[in-house]
This record gives structure tokens, sequence and C-alpha cells, in this order.
């Protein structure tokens, strides 16, 4: 299973989204200097190591948005462990104003 798939998955699992995007953005990233493996390295914009995730869900009522995001953060701690470099995340409950 892709990461993508992975975090789709787990999005839908946990948050019932009424409407869920995520868009990998790793290509916008080519040329970015990471360390992994304890070595620098230049990015080459390839894989699944930069997400971004917009989610519409009734489960975000009420939180504010530190919240939203440390609950979105809790249901992909393993990828955030692994292979994701960096997630954005835009939340949003029914009803709430998006600029997307």
């Amino acid at each position: 299973m892709s990461i993508e798939s992975a975090i789709e998955a787990k999005l839908k699992d946990r948050f019932s989204p009424e409407r869920l995007e995520i868009i990998n953005e790793s290509h916008l990233h080519a040329g970015h200097h990471h360390t992994a493996a304890g070595q620098e390295e230049t990015f080459d914009g390839t894989g699944e190591t930069h997400f971004r995730v917009r989610i519409v869900s009734p489960a975000f009522a009420g939180m504010s948005r530190v919240e939203r995001h440390r609950a979105v953060n809790d249901a992909l701690a393993e990828e955030l462990k692994g292979a994701v470099h960096a997630l954005a995340i835009e939340p949003a409950a029914p009803g709430e104003k998006t600029r997307w």
C-alpha cells in the first residue's frame, strides 16, 4: 500500500470526513537538502515524502485549530515517524469557510 493510500484510509477511518483531499507535494521540494541516515543529501522530488491534507469532518466541530492538527498528527503518527518528511494540514468542520 502506498503512503498516500495509508494516509487516506487512516483519516477516513478516524474522522469519517465529508471531504478529503490528499495532495502529494513531494515534487515541489526537489533540490531541498535533507538529512538521511546521518548524511546530507539533495532531495530529488520523487516519492511520497511531502503531503497536504485538506479535510472537512464533523469530528472537528468545537475543536481549536491546534486540537485539529494534533488529532490529524496523532492519526498519522506512524507515517510521520517514517517516510513522511512534511505534512501541511487544512482541517475544517462542516459549514466552515475554506480557501479551497
